[in-house]
């Protein structure tokens, strides 16, 4: 069984390269489109895969020829697809990635299928099973029950909600959330009590910052990390590869001073590169941190 199971969307990505991001009224240049895999749970669980955690995925796709290409993908990556739900007559949701010269993104798309896992879909025993519970933007309830599932049975819980923190009620799931992943933004809003369960006196907030880095605020101290300086290219999917890099530490070693550098050399690795799966392998992060084999 997975050690990590991740769960939310998974998108197929069309990513086009722009020579800037459009205003109202205005018009780009478009210098290259591509095409592959997305969705944050998807991205996750990729990048946990590639630093040899062995992950399963919770989620759906439709039956279409993107869910297909979304499915192979990631069973050529190693992850595990028995949480994955195939949607009949379902479309997979697409994203439009608009990534500028400065590696700044812009998102279009729509949902698609990827919000058609319910509560009742999910195996409890498959989420019993796993040692960490990723969670990112996804059904309400659906969230709600993956994280009191596994917060029931003992199992470590970690919840990057994403854009849409501030549109939706997360209360429960964030309630039950063992680690949160948030922005500045995000952070605050959650600060300001708006959630139940919102002090943090026995919990984690990891609050990322981007080229500036993160900060981690643990029950038994703060850690900071400045970041690494790299010269972004993408930014699509760098918030996935951090949070992937910051888990994969924290099952070796109960060390949050270790695990944050990691999230931060993922993210700016991936930063670093075109497309949302751009995480480092195992090998290339020990190898940019300097770290023995």
């Amino acid at each position: 069984m997975p050690r990590v199971l991740t769960a939310g969307h998974v998108n197929w990505d069309v990513t086009l390269r722009v020579d800037r991001l459009p205003e109202p009224d205005g018009e780009s240049r478009i210098s290259s489109l591509r095409s592959s895999g997305g969705g944050s749970a998807a991205n996750v669980a990729v990048a946990l895969s590639g630093l040899n955690v062995d992950t399963g995925l919770v989620g759906s796709v439709g039956d279409d020829e993107n869910g297909l290409l979304a499915r192979r993908e990631l069973d050529e990556a190693g992850v595990d697809l028995d949480g994955l739900l195939t949607v009949p007559d379902g479309q997979t949701a697409v994203k439009y990635l608009l990534v500028d010269e400065q590696g700044e993104v812009a998102v279009l798309g729509n949902d698609g299928a990827n919000e058609a896992v319910t509560p009742e879909d999910v195996d409890p025993d498959y989420v019993r099973a796993a040692d960490h519970v990723h969670l990112t933007s996804q059904r309400p309830d659906t969230a709600a029950s993956l994280a009191e599932t596994a917060s029931e049975a003992g199992v470590r819980v970690s919840f990057d909600p994403g854009r849409r923190l501030a549109d939706r009620d997360f209360s429960a799931a964030l309630d039950a959330a063992d680690i949160l992943f948030l922005n500045d933004r995000e952070a605050e809003s959650v600060l300001e009590s708006e959630y139940p369960g919102s002090e943090f006196d026995d919990r984690v907030l990891v609050v990322k910052r981007g080229s500036d880095g993160a900060v981690v605020h643990t029950p038994g101290g703060t850690y900071e990390h400045p970041g690494f300086g790299v010269d972004p290219v993408d930014t699509t999917g760098a918030g996935d590869a951090f949070a992937a890099g910051f888990v994969a530490a924290l099952l070796e070693s109960e060390d949050y001073e270790r695990a944050v550098e990691h999230g931060n050399a993922c993210g700016a690795l991936a930063a670093a590169e075109e497309g949302a799966r751009a995480a480092p392998t195992a090998s290339e992060l020990r190898a940019f941190l300097g770290e023995a084999f």
